[in-house]
């Protein structure tokens, strides 16, 4: 089924299908069924016009989902960059911005950088 641009899985749980969406969580999943009055275990395939009308009404009301939100992500990020703050050049330079520690664990971020040398030793040569 497709939601808010998003296709979300017929057969699993709508309390789970939700968490598709990029911006809802399975906290945001629960309190947004609840105010929509929508069962929790209901499978997204037996939803009812009306039950996806209130659902798409209460998730566009009163919460900023997928492309807006990565908008004002990516604002953010770019604000940061701008005014030079420290967590700005730790995007620039595509390094961890949070304090994780760098010497080693931050290949993910780094992207994969595997820089090793060999076991130290010279191969002494035959005479």
């Amino acid at each position: 089924m497709r939601f808010i641009g998003v296709n979300i899985p017929d057969e699993k749980r709508i309390e789970t299908a939700l968490t598709y969406i990029f911006g809802i969580g399975p906290s945001f999943a629960i309190k947004i069924l609840k105010a929509a009055k929508i069962d929790l275990d209901k499978r997204t395939k037996d939803l009812t016009p009306e039950e996806i009308n209130r659902l798409k009404e209460v998730v566009e009301k009163n919460y900023k989902v997928e492309g807006e939100l990565r908008q004002i992500i990516k604002r953010n990020i770019s604000r940061l960059k701008d005014i030079q703050s420290y967590r700005g050049i730790r995007h620039l330079k595509k390094l961890p911005s949070r304090g994780q520690r760098t010497k080693t664990n931050s290949r993910t971020v780094r992207g994969n950088v595997r820089r090793t040398v060999g076991s130290g030793k010279r191969k002494i040569e035959l005479k």
